[in-house]
């Protein structure tokens, strides 16, 4: 068998993340699910390593099709041990560097999130529901806050666009990096013009002056008249206000100004 799936991530915390998109039902789908964090988990640990380098792995699903009874399109299962007569959590302990150590069963095994697409009904009112408006319909709204929608959407944008627009969107982010770079040089460029004007002045007040002044004639030489014409460039092509400050470096409302309102 092979664990297939659409996504596989590491997070900071080097666990791992398992996303998988299902458009059909699929009668064992829960054995797979069960197999596919099995097996990821077996994957990610050497022989012989200690039990202590088992990675905490989360499973993810994107359902686009009925799984079972419930009212909510969110779901999250994970592992723990309850009292069968005093239904209180068993809490583990451990020793480590000479000291007890107390941990949730859950922290160690898997976590299952079911995302059933076709329950959700609701207005995008956090984060979640605006990844799930995108999930279900495809929207984006243009004032969409979640992590990760601005690019999606500037990448839904670009998929969009025919095969000669896309090759002039490339050029457009090829002259945009062309022109930062070129930017940068000429900052440097007048930066070192200062610090020469300044040693050749042999004080140290002159070579603050000159960097300056270096600086100064750089950045208004270069800075403005490329940046407009960066986001000028990128505003033709399509991206949005928010899309391009994050390229050129400015705020949106700067961007907003710059590009004359368009």
């Amino acid at each position: 068998k092979f664990n297939r799936v659409d996504i596989k991530a590491r997070n900071a915390k080097g666990e791992i993340v398992l996303v998988e998109v299902q458009n059909t039902y699929e009668i064992n789908f829960i054995e797979r699910l069960l197999y596919g964090v099995s097996k990821t988990i077996t994957e990610h640990i050497a022989m012989g390593a200690s039990y202590r380098d088992v990675k905490k792995v989360y499973s993810i699903s994107i359902l686009y099709f009925d799984l079972g009874h419930g009212s909510d399109y969110l779901y999250h299962g994970q592992t723990s041990f309850v009292g069968v007569h005093t239904r209180d959590e068993l809490m583990i302990t451990s020793k480590e560097q000479g000291a007890l150590v107390t941990r949730h069963a859950a922290e160690a095994f898997p976590e299952y999130i079911l995302i059933r697409v076709n329950q959700y009904n609701q207005k995008a009112m956090t984060y979640v529901d605006e990844w799930m408006r995108y999930l279900k319909d495809g929207v984006i709204a243009d004032d969409a806050k979640a992590p990760g929608l601005q690019e999606a959407s500037a990448t839904l944008r670009f998929h969009a666009m025919s095969p000669a627009e896309q090759n002039a969107y490339r050029r457009h982010v090829d002259d945009a990096i062309i022109a930062q770079e070129s930017l940068e040089a000429q900052i440097k460029e007048g930066v070192a013009q200062g610090i020469a004007i300044g040693e050749a002045r042999g004080e140290q007040r002159g070579i603050a002056i000159g960097e300056a002044r270096g600086i100064a004639i750089g950045e208004e030489q270069g800075r403005k008249e490329e940046q407009v014409r960066i986001a000028k460039s990128m505003a033709a092509a399509g991206m949005n206000a928010t899309a391009i400050a994050a390229i050129v470096g400015l705020t949106a409302a700067e961007v907003h100004e710059m590009i004359g309102g368009e």
